[in-house]
This record gives structure tokens, sequence and C-alpha cells, in this order.
């Protein structure tokens, strides 16, 4: 009597990786992502690497997890996956905060974010 194993998220030729708690805002985050939709995996890795934004080594890091899932977890061909989807959410929001001046203080939100990488393997057409 156990638990019933829950669903696949994903369809047979996908693979997922999940960075739950990213620092940075959404905003920002999905910028970086816009950069990787739709592209082949090793050209995103490629993108993602050389790319001047901060954000970007984690989105990499995360884009890297799901290649590995892709082949150690599910059999798919690295060479052959492109990123199906890129999608951002927020995550939790940090709040501290700052003295001012007259014995005043100043609410400061420090943003993480989500992000969720699908690899899909495509078929040779």
């Amino acid at each position: 009597m156990g638990k019933v194993k829950a669903p696949r998220r994903v369809a047979d030729n996908e693979a997922l990786a999940v960075g739950t708690t990213i620092r940075g805002s959404a905003q920002k985050l999905n910028l970086v992502a816009a950069l990787i939709r739709g592209r082949r995996a090793e050209e995103a890795l490629n993108i993602l690497t050389f790319s001047k934004r901060a954000m970007a080594r984690d989105a990499q890091k995360v884009l890297a997890s799901a290649i590995a899932n892709a082949e150690n977890n599910h059999n798919l061909d690295v060479d052959s996956l492109i990123v199906a989807e890129a999608s951002v959410g927020k995550s939790i929001t940090m709040k501290r905060f700052h003295t001012r001046g007259r014995g005043k203080s100043t609410r400061i939100l420090k943003p993480f974010s989500r992000l969720r990488i699908v690899v899909r393997e495509q078929e040779e057409a």
C-alpha cells in the first residue's frame, strides 16, 4: 500500500529542469529566456555562455541540467534537442529594511524567480 506514482508532466520525447530560486526579477530573467526559446540546445548553451547578462549563468545551469536529464534519465539524443519551452515566474521575495534620515526606514525588496526549461527531441526530417 504505497502512494500512486505521479504521471509525467511532459511527453515521452521531452525532459524538464526547473530552477526554483534564481536571484533577480522575473522580468530580467524573461529577457534571458527569450534568447533561447525555440533554439537548438547546443546553440542555446553557446548564447548563454557568452551573454553579458548576469542571470544568463543561472539559466545556463538550468539548461545544462535539462540536457543531462534528457540524456541520462530519458535516453534522448543530445544532438537533436531543442528548447521547447523556457517559462519564467515569480518565486519568493525577501523583505529588508534600510535606515534613512530622521529615524525613518525604507523597505527593500529582493526578488527571486523560477525558470522552467523543457527540451524536446526533434525528429530528423
